[in-house]
């Protein structure tokens, strides 16, 4: 940061305002981990209750599963953990597809399945991820947005058993987490394959935490690789997903909650780490240099290209490269912005990119989140990344024919066929879609599979990854494509009505306790504005130092999405510790709104603390 920037202009004062009893959680799903038991925050007074909003598509919120671990056990006779699934996607609002994410995650507490997201709207969320601490008398006395909060909430909670131990209204003892009976199977939930030189398979089984290697048959298992236990050390993974041979024929392995890769010896069934550090990537770290000293984010696929391993590092919504000879990784394409813009590689934005294939001179990128197939290709001043089919982070569907109108729905995985044509697992469609550069057409292959996350082409086949039916499930190709009926989808969030004319655009952040920003160095709030299209703002747009912003809106744009990009760093504040520990605090919106008449002039996000103005 730059030492003579200017201080950020500090917001309005914020009143006092009343205690807010939470609201009660209802949705029209259920309950998950409970023992069929219907859960009332009645049930849960005494406790520290933190309701997570989440949704299974979204790589942050499995980010907060994984911080909420530790918190869990740490306070398991105090405090409470409630999921509340509010779905993005159509797929989403399936139960069965919940119950299997609460499996595939290893989500340990009780989870309400909220579809048509009535405690989201009640508990006014905007963003996923969102946290919500509710004090043991159920009142709510906090909320996060984004990921990198359970610092601040491990604080709260010590505070409010403190308080509450104090005031005899802290009730000790078990929760009301009931874990479901194991499902015996040879793979569960497998996330990648991969065709061996053997005419084996490998393949990532991520909930068991190992390699599987399986038969010609794609079926008899021949043999197991890892401790089949979370970990790091030795031969452990956590949940690994893609799988690339090197050419030395050692397999390089995307360990994803470890935020590292490691390479398998075929022979010895040795286990290497070759990259990460086993911590997470947050702004401000290394984004270049020696591969086991910088932290990477979720590395969902890894392909060899060009000379090097690519890596689709959805966690921080970027490609980054490992060059084996020289021992290093480095960002290769994205900004960390989540969202669809294409142009040269460093400006590139991307949305979870989760599936990988390497073609000649093209590299292809399934884009989760922005239901897009898109691909990287060289330019006479380095990459460019470009899109074929999608466009952008709030439509998908099922819709084949012209790629500039067709439709995915959350696709992980993509495979280059021989033909030059590409197969796309297209996820939450439960389908195999192609895409022909040649004639810009994308048709469907075959329906009725279970969330496929992946493919491999074997001769005249192609080896599909069905996730959910945990199973591989082969397919002629070339496949006559089967016909469906066009169906296209927006997000189930309700737009925002705001007022026309000016706007007043809030991040409310309040520092955790015992934390104050960070000004030692400058600024150290930013914000980043734009919207879809372009044209709804007519002022307001780019970045600045201050959380709050005065945005126009343009009289001839009555709808669009407003994207808004926030960051705040707070340090522990202690005048007597030389070396203070620091935390950096950040969230992207996507905040769909409609222009109305009576609309508010006020549009608030929470990053961290209460709206005040609320």
């Amino acid at each position: 940061m730059n030492d003579a920037a200017p201080a950020p202009t500090p917001a309005p004062a914020p009143r006092k305002r009343a205690r807010v009893r939470a609201p009660e959680l209802i949705g029209k799903g259920g309950w998950l981990n409970t023992g069929g038991k219907e859960l009332t925050l009645a049930d849960l007074r005494g406790k520290c209750v933190v309701v997570d909003f989440w949704t299974f598509c979204c790589i942050n919120c499995l980010h907060v599963l994984d911080e909420l671990r530790e918190l869990e056990e740490k306070h398991r006779d105090t405090v409470v953990i409630i999921g509340v699934h509010s779905p993005k996607f159509v797929h989403e609002a399936d139960h069965a597809a919940v119950v299997d994410a609460v499996e595939r995650y290893e989500v340990h507490h009780p989870v309400l399945d909220d579809p048509e997201l009535a405690t989201w709207k009640q508990y006014a969320v905007r963003a996923w991820p969102t946290l919500v601490v509710i004090d043991p008398e159920g009142y709510v006395v906090a909320q996060h947005a984004g990921e990198g909060h359970a610092h601040a909430i491990a604080k709260l909670v010590e505070e409010l058993e403190a308080e509450h131990e104090a005031k005899g209204t802290l009730r000790r003892g078990d929760g009301p987490y009931v874990a479901p009976e194991p499902v015996a199977s040879d793979l569960r939930f497998p996330g990648k394959a991969l065709l061996l030189p053997s005419g084996n398979f490998l393949v990532s089984d991520s909930t068991r935490h190992q390699l599987v290697e399986l038969a010609a048959d794609g079926e008899s298992v021949v043999r197991r690789i890892g401790s089949g236990v979370r970990g790091f050390a030795g031969d452990s993974f956590s949940e690994p997903q893609g799988l690339a041979l090197l050419p030395d024929g050692r397999v390089v392995v995307a360990d994803t909650v470890n935020h590292a890769l490691r390479v398998l010896d075929l022979e010895t069934g040795a286990v290497e780490t070759v990259a990460g550090t086993g911590r997470q990537w947050w702004q401000g770290s290394p984004t270049s240099g020696p591969a086991l000293e910088v932290d990477l984010s979720s590395p969902w696929d890894v392909a060899w290209w060009q000379g090097k391993v690519w890596i689709a590092m959805a966690g921080v919504h970027q490609l980054w490269t490992w060059d084996p000879a020289e021992g290093t990784v480095e960002v290769a394409a994205g900004t960390t912005n989540e969202g669809l813009h294409d142009g040269p590689a460093a400006e590139a934005w991307f949305a979870q990119p989760s599936g990988l294939a390497a073609a000649g001179d093209r590299l292809w990128i399934a884009d989760s989140e922005t239901s897009a197939l898109r691909y990287v290709h060289a330019t006479d001043t380095g990459y460019a990344v470009t899109s074929a089919v999608g466009t952008g982070l709030f439509d998908f569907g099922h819709r084949d024919g012209d790629a500039a109108e067709a439709l995915l729905q959350h696709p992980l995985g993509v495979t280059a066929l021989p033909d030059g044509s590409v197969a796309v697992c297209d996820t939450y469609n439960h389908a195999l879609r192609r895409y022909d550069p040649a004639t810009g057409q994308v048709s469907t292959l075959a329906t009725d599979l279970r969330e496929p996350s992946d493919a491999v082409l074997v001769g005249e086949d192609i080896v599909v990854v069905e996730s959910a039916r945990h199973r591989l499930t082969r397919l002629r190709l070339p496949e006559e494509a089967v016909r469906v009926d066009a169906v296209a989808h927006r997000t189930q969030r309700a737009a925002t009505e705001v007022a026309p004319g000016t706007l007043r655009l809030d991040v409310v952040f309040q520092a955790p306790s015992g934390q104050k920003l960070d000004t030692r160095y400058g600024p150290s709030t930013r914000l980043l504005v734009s919207s879809t299209p372009p044209e709804l703002l007519a002022a307001g747009e780019g970045a600045g130092t201050d959380l709050f912003r005065e945005l126009e809106l343009n009289p001839d744009v009555t709808e669009g999405v407003l994207h808004v990009s926030a960051m705040a760093a707070s340090c522990d504040d202690d005048p007597a510790n030389e070396y203070p520990a620091c935390h950096v605090h950040q969230q992207d919106w996507g905040v769909p709104v409609k222009v109305t008449a009576d609309g508010a002039a006020r549009l608030p996000l929470v990053l961290a603390g209460m709206d005040d103005e609320g």
